[in-house]
């Protein structure tokens, strides 16, 4: 039953026009989830630090503790929170996770000591991350679209990609307006409005809670097979639901789950050390930061521009395209000595980096189907998170070694480069004959 007085039909009445396909309001429900969890949480944390750090005299190396407690609970949590999205629904999982992060963010505004920012930032919203965000996201725009789930995809991170674009900008200004304080308790009242209320209001499940089918079709669609997907025969779309331990057994998803981690690990490399790298190049600390600025809002582009292609275009050249975006842009970086190199990089980077986390869940549930997804990429989140939170540790550990930053930068762009041929070999699996139980 829905929370809110506002009904929704279920199903039309007989010899009536379908109502309305329900999915895109369900996709403007996820835009916004998804834009305030990046906005207010994911990349908030970053801007109040500094001034966090010298209200309270701890060190910054002690405040990052939080947030790397936060990253880790959102992946490693991933077996978990994907159990408990097929079990309940995704819908559920993002109201009550959403309720987690508005006591975690009101807790942040009236912190006194070190412990309590690991439990209300680090505990209270790594837990809805977890259970809040991509798994369920993503699975209740897999069960809502199929032939336009890349346009789905695409418009979903866009929507994350400007909240996390335009946000801490505004936090910041909040801040030197009312207090660090103050702007903590205003975004778990943002943080409300948005994922509880709004959330909870506009998300449903499934078409078939309303007596709708995915995409909007007016009847069940006969099963699809192979590249056999209506108007876009080029792209590969199973109808068959993988269980779980069918996928779990072929190369190929670990294969995309290995390309998603380099992705990720090169991305935390460039974001924890971008600007640092910069500026050791005598680059001005205004322009270090608005190269970083500017490849968050290049990905922008990328979001768009893989929903789009993702109609009509396979995943795996789609996949060579914007990882070979990333490597030139890393390689474009390596060389910067003037300032055209620099912003080459943030564009190049940012719109294949965009690219690739549209596409990621859209390939998975190309090749695996909708039933089962938030539980086989729940069992993959533990991995990614793994490789990717290595990647700062890495990249600091080689400059301390080094004395630069060329070594964590070389390596993230051959194994960008490898994962271009990984994607080539990335084809659609063969499904066992007989069915096992996940």
């Amino acid at each position: 039953m829905p929370p809110f007085p506002f009904a929704w039909k279920t199903k039309s009445p007989s010899g009536d026009p379908p109502p309305p396909f329900s999915g895109w309001k369900t996709l403007v429900g996820l835009m916004v989830v998804y834009a305030g969890l990046c906005g207010d949480i994911t990349y908030a944390y970053g801007v109040f630090l500094p001034v966090m750090s010298k209200a309270f005299g701890w060190g910054r190396s002690a405040l990052s503790g939080p947030y790397s407690l936060f990253f880790l609970m959102g992946g490693l949590l991933g077996p978990v929170a994907g159990a408990a999205v097929a079990r309940w629904g995704g819908r559920k999982a993002i109201v009550l996770s959403g309720l987690a992060a508005v006591i975690g963010l009101l807790g942040m505004a009236g912190i006194r000591s070190l412990w309590q920012a690991y439990f209300f930032f680090g505990v209270l919203c790594g837990l809805a991350i977890a259970f809040g965000e991509f798994i369920p996201i993503t699975s209740v725009i897999n069960h809502w679209f199929i032939r336009k789930r890349s346009l789905a995809m695409g418009l979903l991170f866009t929507a994350g990609g400007i909240g996390g674009f335009f946000l801490p900008p505004l936090i910041s200004l909040c801040i030197d307006r009312w207090g660090w304080r103050p702007t903590w308790a205003f975004l778990a009242l943002l943080h409300f409005f948005w994922t509880v209320v709004l959330g909870g209001w506009l998300i449903r499940n499934r078409p078939e809670d309303l007596g709708e089918q995915p995409d909007g079709l007016p009847s069940p669609a006969r099963p699809l097979s192979g590249r056999d997907t209506g108007p876009f025969p080029r792209v590969h779309q199973t109808m068959e639901d993988w269980t779980v331990r069918e996928a779990l057994g072929t190369p190929v998803l670990w294969m995309i789950t290995l390309i998603f981690a380099v992705i990720l690990f090169a991305s935390a490399v460039l974001t924890t050390h971008q600007v640092a790298y910069l500026q050791d190049l005598r680059f001005s600390p205004f322009l270090s930061a608005s190269a970083l600025g500017l490849m968050i809002g290049s990905s922008i582009i990328g979001r768009l521009a893989c929903g789009l292609l993702g109609l009509k275009v396979e995943a795996r050249p789609l996949a060579a395209l914007f990882l070979g975006l990333m490597g030139i842009g890393i390689l474009s970086l390596l060389s910067a000595r003037q300032v055209g190199f620099v912003y080459g990089y943030s564009v190049l980077t940012g719109i294949g980096f965009g690219g690739m986390i549209v596409l990621m869940p859209n390939w998975i549930s190309a090749y695996f189907g909708r039933e089962h997804y938030p539980r086989i990429i729940g069992w993959t989140s533990p991995l990614v998170t793994v490789i990717s939170a290595g990647g700062p540790l890495l990249a600091g550990k080689l400059y301390e070694t080094t004395g630069n930053y060329k070594a964590p930068l070389i390596l993230s762009a051959v194994m960008i480069f490898l994962c271009i041929l990984l994607a080539f070999f990335s084809r659609p699996p063969k499904r066992p004959k007989k069915d096992t139980e996940s």
